[in-house]
C-alpha cells in the first residue's frame, strides 16, 4: 500500500477533485495548508505592501494499493500542473498496514477496488 500526500494549488483543486473522481479514486481526504516557499519577496497591491513567503495550498491525501500508485499520481501531475513556479509536490512513502475500525479486519483488503 501506498499513501500519496500531494500539496497543489487552491485554483487547481476543484480540477484535480474532478479528475481523481472520474478516474475511480472514490476517497481521499483534504485540508487547507500554510507553507514557506523559495519566493522571499515583498509586493505591493492596491498600494498595500505584503510578503509572498507564506503560501496557501491544499492538501490531498490518498491511501491506495500498489496497482493504483502509478495512475494516481498521473492524473495529479496532468490537471495540477501550470508550468510555474509553485505548482506544488507529490510525497510518496509506504504504509505498513491499515485497519477498519468497523469489521476490524486489516492489510490491503480493505482498501476498495477500483470500479
Amino acid at each position: 500500500m501506498k499513501k500519496i500526500e500531494a500539496i497543489i494549488r487552491k485554483t487547481k483543486f476543484e480540477e484535480v477533485k474532478a479528475a481523481l473522481l472520474s478516474s475511480d479514486i472514490d476517497w481521499f481526504e483534504y485540508h487547507d495548508v500554510h507553507g514557506i516557499g523559495q519566493s522571499r519577496q515583498e509586493r505591493i497591491y492596491r498600494g498595500v505592501q505584503y510578503s509572498t513567503d507564506v503560501i496557501e495550498r491544499v492538501a490531498i491525501t490518498i491511501v491506495c494499493r500498489d496497482m493504483f500508485l502509478d495512475p494516481t499520481v498521473k492524473v495529479i501531475l496532468k490537471v495540477a500542473h501550470t508550468g510555474e513556479v509553485g505548482d506544488g509536490r507529490i510525497f510518496v512513502s509506504d504504509m505498513i498496514d491499515t485497519y477498519s475500525i468497523r469489521t476490524g479486519e486489516n492489510g490491503d483488503t480493505v482498501l476498495r477496488d477500483k470500479k
